[in-house]
């Protein structure tokens, strides 16, 4: 039996030697774009399909709409009308207000509602996610763009460089969606995530109490000591000087803040009553203007909306500054813009197709959100994305596919058709408090208090995008907290886990001594793991050493415990070792001729496809011999232990 053992374990030896040769590095650096044909056709397509059967499987994978709606329904269509309709009552007020953020006439966000969605309701996967101006990238263009070009001084350039950077963002996505470069947008973890949109929400709405109060000078920086001073200052100087400041801007601003946020809280308490906060800003803006033409407060301090262009979304590629000095910062603006506004989109889009059991291709996702904002940009839009708290609406009104975003923007456009005038009385202070309501749900202390239970480093980062945002600027944030997610990836890839193993009792499973403290070692025989995925440049001397120093301790615990024994062999675990480097092999080299000097065998376990393929080109695997190579750790110690490969040497 014990013969037929050995040679059993000699046949799966040969298993892990002789593993076929990984893919060159041409294809791991080019497979994604020489398989960007899988994004559009089908992978099961035949390659004697014709050319009819392809360009159909190619115009279904780029506009999913094709698919589903041979499936249409009548049923659905009303559903999708009513949803539709109510996402309008929410998207139209909030439009103009995040217009206003941006620091865009008010029109722009209107825009904004009109085009892009359609675009997506084309182009998208996801039935529930709702298409239009989101509040964080409008405070993202507010804060970068004047840093270019001053909006007060000139209004016409400002708006010209938006509509750049709206196109540049619109590339950018296309290309990550084209290319697969999705990873990109996950470099911004959730943990930054969570307090970017925290910071971001609290200097949002302390830019609002420059319309909140009725200001007229108000700082364009985005920190909250400069906004809070800007704040203090505007106010002393109005009530001081002879310049007339009226309270009642406050006072409509704060009244109508209560009810939104009453409608808000009734909406959250009784899921029926969902329209409620979805038409409260709607009822508002009517209810605000109403109330300011009839009783004329315009001329008495309240500030006004006052001209909002009407009519079709115009055409701005006359307007796209794509030669100047300007077109390089309209393009980093642009890639912030796009990742921010992806990462915004797939995590809500994503988090409700979740709930409807259903999946959302990442890419496909890109290409819509950027063949969307490609439009808008020639179409007098800016950066456009998905809204949590409009899909939230939208999803709690029964939307069943992305037909709700049609009707959406149908209804916003016949409100630019025929309605603009209207709004000619409505009080800025009113759009303040429809953007102050939304803000709650981008603070998620709940979230954040988790991420500190799970995870320090994370909740680290998380404090790093929120101070970063609010203190200093919302690049700077993004930097903070990007830099705490790579330095935490540094940090594991430098100080990879190195374990000592035993053996389970009444198992044949070799575990961390440390998690698993019943675990039994064998006398004469350490066992340890690398948990990491590369032996590289950045660890190898980290392993190393700290093999090199439990060999030293085992030898000295040997020498005052006699009965041990001496220590006659390593066995390296590389099970969860991916890749190795050129660094990593000599560290492994150095590390076998320091045993060898103690007298000392070293063995290797599963090593992967990759790494037995580089230790045989380095000659390696002939250094230590094929003997000592082994598929499980049980096997490297029965070996050990039969002294099949201590005596050989």
């Amino acid at each position: 039996m014990g013969s037929e053992a050995t040679e059993q374990s000699s046949e799966r030896s040969q298993w892990v030697l002789n593993s076929p040769n990984p893919p060159p590095l041409t294809k791991k650096l080019f497979g994604p774009l020489k398989n960007s044909n899988n994004f559009f056709f089908s992978s099961s397509s035949s390659k004697k399909e014709t050319r009819s059967r392809r360009a159909v499987s190619f115009l279904a994978s780029l506009f999913p709409i094709l698919s589903w709606f041979r499936t249409y329904s009548a049923t659905k269509f009303k559903d999708d009308l009513l949803s539709g309709l109510t996402l309008a009552s929410l998207s139209i007020p909030q439009s103009i207000g995040y217009a206003n953020l941006a620091k865009l006439d008010p029109q722009y966000g209107l825009y904004t509602s009109v085009i892009p969605p359609v675009i997506y309701a084309l182009m998208g996967s996801s039935r529930e996610i709702a298409i239009g101006p989101v509040a964080v990238v409008s405070m993202l263009l507010s804060s970068l763009v004047p840093k270019v070009v001053d909006p007060d001084a000139h209004p016409n350039d400002y708006r010209n460089l938006v509509f750049t950077v709206t196109l540049f963002a619109g590339i950018f996505q296309t290309a990550f969606g084209v290319l697969r470069l999705g990873f990109l947008v996950d470099f911004l973890s959730h943990a930054a995530l969570v307090g970017f949109m925290a910071g971001a929400a609290i200097v949002i709405g302390l830019q609002q109490l420059k319309g909140l109060l009725g200001l007229t000078h108000f700082t364009t920086k985005t920190d909250a000591v400069a906004v809070l001073k800007s704040v203090y200052a505007s106010l002393h100087q109005q009530i001081t000087s002879s310049e007339k400041w009226s309270p009642l801007n406050f006072v409509i601003g704060c009244s109508f803040l209560i009810f939104l946020l009453t409608a808000r809280f009734i909406g959250r308490r009784n899921k029926k009553l969902f329209w409620l906060p979805a038409i409260a800003p709607l009822l508002s803006v009517i209810l605000s203007t109403l109330i300011v033409f009839l009783s004329k407060a315009d001329k008495h301090g309240v500030n006004i909306i006052k001209h909002v262009q009407g009519g079709l979304n115009p055409s701005s590629v006359h307007k796209l500054q794509l030669k100047g000095p300007h077109v390089g910062q309209a393009a980093k603006i642009g890639l912030i813009s796009a990742i921010i506004a992806l990462t915004e989109a797939i995590a809500v889009g994503r988090s409700f197709a979740n709930i409807k059991g259903y999946h959302l291709d990442g890419n496909k996702e890109m290409l819509a959100m950027g063949c969307m904002n490609i439009a808008g940009s020639l179409t007098s839009c800016y950066v456009s994305t998905g809204s949590f708290s409009r899909t939230a609406v939208n999803f709690s009104a029964g939307c069943q596919t992305a037909v709700s975003n049609i009707v959406m923007a149908v209804t916003v456009l016949l409100c630019l058709e025929f309605f603009t005038r209207l709004l000619y009385y409505t009080p800025m202070a009113i759009l303040a408090s429809i953007i102050l309501s939304a803000l709650p749900g981008l603070i998620d202390i709940g979230e954040a208090y988790h991420i500190w239970k799970v995870d320090k480093f994370d909740f680290l980062a998380c404090l790093g995008a929120f101070f970063g945002v609010l203190f200093v600027s919302v690049e700077i944030g993004l930097l903070i907290a990007v830099s705490i997610s790579f330095a935490k990836i540094l940090l594991q890839s430098i100080r990879p886990g190195v374990e000592i193993l035993g053996r389970i009792p009444t198992t044949e499973a070799y575990c961390d001594v440390i998690q698993y403290p019943m675990a039994i070692t064998t006398p004469g025989i350490l066992v340890i793991r690398i948990s990491s995925g590369s032996l590289c440049f950045a660890n190898a001397g980290f392993v190393r050493e700290r093999i090199l120093k439990w060999v030293e301790d085992e030898e000295q615990d040997n020498i005052e415990e006699a009965a041990k024994g001496r220590l006659q062999a390593i066995i390296i675990d590389m099970t969860d070792l991916t890749n190795v480097d050129t660094s990593g092999i000599l560290a492994l080299e150095e590390l076998h001729k320091r045993l060898l000097s103690r007298g000392v065998e070293l063995a290797m376990v599963n090593p992967r496809w990759v790494v037995i393929h580089k230790l045989k080109v380095a000659n390696f695997v002939d250094k230590i011999g094929k003997e000592r190579i082994f598929l499980t750790v049980a096997e490297a110690v029965d070996a050990c232990l039969s002294s099949r490969f201590v005596n050989t040497a």
